[in-house]
């Protein structure tokens, strides 16, 4: 995909995003005046509020929605090409995070943090008798994450490694196996206005291996996350979000993944001091090269549904 490509694709998403926004703020009828933070479950709770807080609930960065990395647990449907990766594909991802400490929280959602967080990520083809694992992605980093009214941060340093499947090595063409792995430098910057956050930021990377991986990226994306709820009674309450989130890596070539999901998040009809953990129902779509670590020189487009989960 061309940046001139990316940037159009970018466009009708941006314009989509928020004419879907507008739609659904007229049409929805409870409106809750809560903040961004709030509405993307990292408000905090009277109780870690102060100078120093040891051992805090949650994240002062809000989760990205659409990164295809992002640290959150999910289980997905996908629709993808034999001759790229597999027709239909279950990608599963199981993530967690500690923190350790937060500073200067002087306000719901504010503060510095500091903390340690991991996941795996795996792809299963569906179509196979036994559902070969087809890969799985490692990944550890040491977050440090801000927030100061509307503008938040996260630098971090992680470490990704990727390993084939045993079963789909034993198929009758094998891909080539690398020894894939490498340890980046993270910045990345978000702005919230009302119910459209942006973010941009990039990657330089330390460590490869294969040492012709690129040496940098960059990130950025939009979300949607409207005000307006809609109440299922006593079971939940769902607000419309959308997201779309950009990767540019320029080595020999530029090339550039677009990821794109929308659809509901489902929290507690009454939110108590101490926040629900949230749930989406989002149908996704990625253009660009894989995001699953053995197959990153392929070039892949993926459609599908999934289920993600807050931390």
């Amino acid at each position: 995909m061309t940046l001139a490509r990316a940037y159009a694709v970018a466009k009708v998403v941006m314009r989509s995003m928020l004419a879907t926004g507008a739609i659904a703020s007229s049409a929805l009828a409870q409106v809750s005046n809560d903040s961004y933070p709030a509405r993307c479950g990292v408000g905090g709770v009277a109780s870690d509020r102060g100078g120093y807080i040891p051992l805090p609930r949650g994240d002062v960065f809000c989760p990205l929605i659409a990164d295809p990395k992002a640290t959150r647990s999910f289980v997905a449907y996908q629709r993808g090409d034999e001759k790229d990766l597999a027709t239909d594909i279950g990608a599963v991802g199981i993530a967690d995070q500690f923190p350790f400490f937060r500073a200067g929280a002087t306000r719901a959602g504010n503060g510095l943090q500091l903390g340690v967080a991991g996941a795996v990520f795996a792809q299963f083809d569906l179509g196979s008798a036994s559902y070969d694992l087809l890969n799985a992605d490692y990944l550890i980093g040491i977050p440090l994450t801000f927030r100061i009214a509307n503008f938040s941060g996260r630098a971090r340093v992680y470490h990704q490694s990727s390993h084939l499947g045993d079963e789909f090595l034993l198929r009758s063409n094998p891909p080539k196996r690398e020894n894939l792995s490498f340890e980046t430098a993270e910045l990345l910057l978000s702005f919230d206005l009302s119910a459209l956050r942006v973010y941009g930021g990039g990657e330089s990377y330390i460590r490869r291996d294969p040492p012709d991986l690129p040496d940098h990226l960059w990130h950025g994306g939009v979300e949607l996350r409207p005000h307006a709820t809609m109440n299922f009674g006593s079971i939940a309450v769902a607000r419309l979000v959308a997201a779309a989130d950009t990767k540019i890596v320029m080595d020999t070539t530029t090339r550039t993944g677009v990821s794109v999901r929308a659809g509901l998040e489902f929290g507690r009809p009454h939110e108590a001091e101490v926040g629900s953990r949230r749930w989406s129902l989002l149908a996704e779509y990625y253009d660009g090269p894989s995001p699953y670590g053995q197959f990153h020189r392929q070039k892949v487009r993926l459609a599908g549904l999934g289920f993600y989960f807050t931390l």
